[in-house]
This record gives structure tokens, sequence and C-alpha cells, in this order.
């Protein structure tokens, strides 16, 4: 376990030297362990790890990140103005497109990205299954129709080979999403758009700095939502942003996003005249200070991140009935805002995967399930029963049992009861962390039939 000390730096600075010395005993295996922490903590054994052992998230630095706050704060401006605009710019030199809108949120950037792309009532969007729920409120908010094209277990992202198959003369657009800070198929995805002219909108909430090709996730169509709520990679409490190198579009998207008024109007401007319906969806100025603050940290957290799931994940493959996710050959680098692996119970004499949740988390090591599918929720059935839905559709195009069949992802649904997550903060600690998370996890295994008739006798 590390010092007191040593755990503040790592809780202050979010990272830890690439050059970190690998412990002497690594490659002899694991030094020897009283018998007691052999011995599952769900079975009344020692537990390797604590809650407060993982560095705390998010990262605020009081000392550096403090003063741009402050001086934003005590200027009394804290509507949208030079603040945002320089948070923007960064954003945009970040992700290398020539435009960046900061909005609320990264549901909000959905929503205005789909509406200025001139997508609504009547079109369709292929999306995955396996997704937070904002991907698929963003187009039913915007009149449109979510097309689920199921997962690809492995890479835990839609299967750019089913694309195709769903598509017809109401598909109008993609939208990828980089689900858990791991990239799509991207350049997949992008020949299909291009043979039948479909418009790309990337879901980046997920992966900031995510690359394929050494290119930025969230470039590659005509734009890029990312989000900045508050477990995010980069974390403002809340937030969001639309990049694009349409120079037009992003035009109108700042002109959706406040109020209608033409791009260029100051922030409470009441003169200028609106010149489409829109919204008011605006940054703060302390919002973007803070963003500006996470910012510096984030290259560092990334390649952090990057490196401890690599060493994690080679662990991990060695035990049986864990099976760790896959990158496609020209991700050149993941975000990896979740670390996710499967978990088979049949390698862990029949240990269900709640059970199995149970006896980690007793190791002091946070993990979850994930999502459950998306495709089979109702607020998808009570979208459609609304009385906007009736007054766009026709009763055929709005029957829920047909459009069930016609989405079916069973794929997605065995996904959904064999995934396991670690959160991104989890990756920012040292090797010996990860080494303490395999101990756990092989333990477990190892007792998995006393923790069997422990949890479900």
């Amino acid at each position: 376990m590390k010092s007191s000390k040593r755990r503040q730096f790592l809780m202050q600075s979010g990272i830890l030297s690439a050059a970190a010395v690998i412990p002497s005993w690594q490659k002899k295996g694991f030094p020897p362990r009283s018998s007691n922490t052999q011995i599952p903590a769900i079975l009344g054994g020692k537990s390797n790890t604590l809650l407060s052992n993982w560095v705390n998230w998010p990262i605020w630095d009081a000392e550096k990140d403090e003063k741009l706050l402050l001086e934003v704060m005590r200027s009394g401006v804290w509507s949208r103005a030079q603040m945002v605009k320089q948070f923007e710019k960064a954003w945009a030199d970040t992700i290398g497109t020539s435009r960046c809108l900061t909005l609320v949120n990264g549901t909000q950037s959905l929503i205005v990205a789909i509406n200025q792309a001139k997508l609504g009532p009547g079109d369709e969007i292929l999306v995955t299954p396996y997704t937070f729920v904002a991907s698929i409120q963003a187009i039913l908010a915007n009149g449109c129709i979510p097309v689920f094209v199921d997962v690809d277990p492995e890479t835990f992202q839609m299967d750019s080979h089913k694309i195709e198959a769903k598509i017809n003369r109401r598909t109008k657009a993609i939208l990828p999403v980089h689900i858990l800070g791991l990239p799509c198929d991207m350049l997949h995805i992008m020949e299909i758009a291009k043979k039948h002219q479909l418009l790309v909108i990337e879901d980046a909430c997920q992966a900031p700095l995510a690359e394929i090709n050494h290119q930025k996730v969230g470039s590659f169509g005509l734009a890029g939502c990312f989000s900045f709520q508050n477990s995010k990679n980069i974390a403002i409490g809340e937030g969001g942003a639309i990049v694009s190198n349409d120079e037009a579009y992003m035009d109108r998207c700042y002109s959706y996003h406040n109020l209608g008024f033409p791009y260029g109007v100051a922030t409470g401007s009441i003169s200028a005249g609106s010149v489409m319906q829109g919204s008011k969806v605006r940054f703060t100025e302390y919002q973007a200070a803070i963003g500006l603050a996470q910012l510096t940290r984030l290259e560092a957290q990334t390649q952090t991140r990057n490196e401890r799931a690599s060493y994690l994940s080679s662990m991990l493959k060695t035990i049986p009935g864990i099976q760790t996710y896959r990158l496609y050959p020209s991700v050149t680098r993941a975000a990896f805002h979740l670390f996710p692996f499967r978990y088979n119970p049949e390698e862990f004499k029949g240990l269900s995967r709640a059970h199995f949740l149970q006896a980690l988390q007793a190791e002091g090591v946070p993990c979850s399930g994930g999502y459950t599918a998306l495709n089979t929720q109702a607020f998808i059935k009570e979208t459609f029963e609304s009385k906007q839905f009736k007054k766009l559709y026709s009763k055929s195009e709005l029957m829920y049992s047909s459009y069930m069949e016609q989405n079916q992802c069973p794929l997605n649904d065995q996904l959904c009861q064999e995934a396991v997550w670690f959160t991104q903060n989890l990756l920012l600690g040292s090797k010996e962390d990860m080494e303490l998370i395999f101990h756990s996890i092989q333990k477990i295994h190892r007792e998995a039939e006393a923790i069997k008739k422990k949890l479900q006798p």
C-alpha cells in the first residue's frame, strides 16, 4: 500500500509517472501473503484494498486550479464571454477541429448536433443499443426514430458489419457511440456512410483524446459530441461540446443554442432578432474556468489510463472466465472512461455475476455490471405513444410490436448480462493497484465454489 503522502499526491495530480518501477518480485509472482489474505473477504478473509485507497474523482488542486475560477467569480461576468471562448478554442485544438461550441451538458450537445444536421421527423438514425440513455433520447427529442445495430461483444461497440443490413430509404445518419471510451470501427463506418450518403455524428461523450490512426475521435464525421459531466474523464460537473470542421453548420449550432440569434451575437443581446427557432443551453464562464483547469491534466491522465488498462488486461486474461475488451487494429489510443471485461460464471463454478460483483466489492474494488439493454426500455414505447409522435408518424410506423421485432439485438442482450466495469479513476492508480485488483479476482476464482455456497445456498 502507498503512504498517505504518496496517495495525496496521486489525488492532487491524477497521474503517475509512466516510468514507475515495477516491483522486483512481480516477475516471480505475488509475494507471500498470510493465509487470511488468501481467503476472500466475503468469506471472512482480509481484503487487500480499501475504498479510500483509490484515487478520488474529480480531482481538484486548490493551489493550481482556483486562481482562474476565483477571477471569474469575482469579475461578475458569469454568462458566456471570453473564458468560454478560450475553452472552446482549447478544446477544438485538442480534438483537432476548427470549431467547438460548448453547451450545458453532453445530452444537449447531441440534441443540438442532430437538430442542426437537419435531421427530424421521418428520419431514421442507426445507433448502438449498448450506450447511455442520452444517445437514444437525443434522437427521439428531434422526432427521429432510433434503429439499433447489434454489438460486437469483443469490442463492446456497434458491429459495423451489421450496419448495411439496417439501411433503408429513411436512413439518414449513423450515430457511432465510442462507448466506455473505446473507439468504434470508424474507418469502416465512414466508408459505409460515404457509400450510402449518410451523415455521421459521433457520440464521443465518454472518449476524449481517444484516437484512430492518431486522429481524435469526434473529428471523423460532420460533428463530434463530448460530455464534461462529473464522472467523465474531463469533469466540470455538467457540460458538453460539439466540434466540427463545417463552418456553416457550427454557425447554425451556435445560433440554435443562443435563442436563435445570429452567430456572433453577444450574450444578453435583445435587439439582434432571432433567425431561427432556438433554445438557451449556453455554457457559463465558471464552467469554462473549471474545464481549463481540468484540461491541463487530461493528456497525462489519458496516458496513465492506457498504460494501466493494458497492464491490468494482460493479467486478467490469465484468469479463466474473464474476457477483456478488444480494440480495433486502427485504434492508436483509447480513453478508458470505463475498463470493461466479460464474466463467464461457468468458469467460476456457476457463481452468478451479481454475486461475483458482491465478492469483488467486499475486496474493496469498486465495480458494476454496467448497462441494461436500451432497445427494450419503456421510454421508447412511451415516446411512440406520445401526442407529438402520433402527429409525426402513421399508426403503422409507430407499431411498437413490429418495431421491437425489427430491433432485436441478441448479442447486446448477452453482453448486458456478462459485462463488468471499473471506473476510470481506478486506472489512475499504480501498477501495484492493478495487481491488487487481479489478486482479488484470482481469490474469488479460486474460492468460487465456497462463495457460491455462502451466497446462494
